[in-house]
């Protein structure tokens, strides 16, 4: 078994990117693999609650994300930096998070085998 780290970067629903890492997700989780989940830069902003992206014809993923935890994706982490940044707070959050200070992802990626940047 290999552990896995998804890197979340972008955007939400500026295209199908993240419906098709949160699919990868969930099918390497599917398979007996450990998936963690690492959120940084404008990545946090897919952790934001209250958004109705359906409103401008595109896809909801925050139903997505409410569903790792039935796959035993439960290690999530943001960048408190990036969430700070952007002015957002722990309590405005979809999930539940673990915040990690800039300086700490480097020791994070480390503990992971595959790195897959999203």
């Amino acid at each position: 078994m290999k552990d896995y780290l998804f890197v979340m970067r972008g955007l939400p629903h500026m295209s199908s990117h993240v419906q098709e890492t949160l699919d990868q997700m969930l099918t390497t989780a599917a398979f007996d693999q450990t998936v963690s989940v690492l959120f940084v830069d404008d990545g946090v902003l897919q952790l934001k609650s209250g958004q109705h992206p359906q409103h401008a014809g595109l896809k909801n993923t925050a139903a997505i994300f409410q569903v790792l935890a039935l796959y035993g994706i439960n290690e999530l982490f943001v960048e408190a930096e990036s969430l700070a940044s952007r002015g957002l707070t722990l309590n405005e959050l979809i999930l539940p998070v673990q915040p990690i200070a800039r300086a700490e992802v480097n020791a994070l990626l480390q503990r992971h085998a595959i790195i897959i940047p999203g």
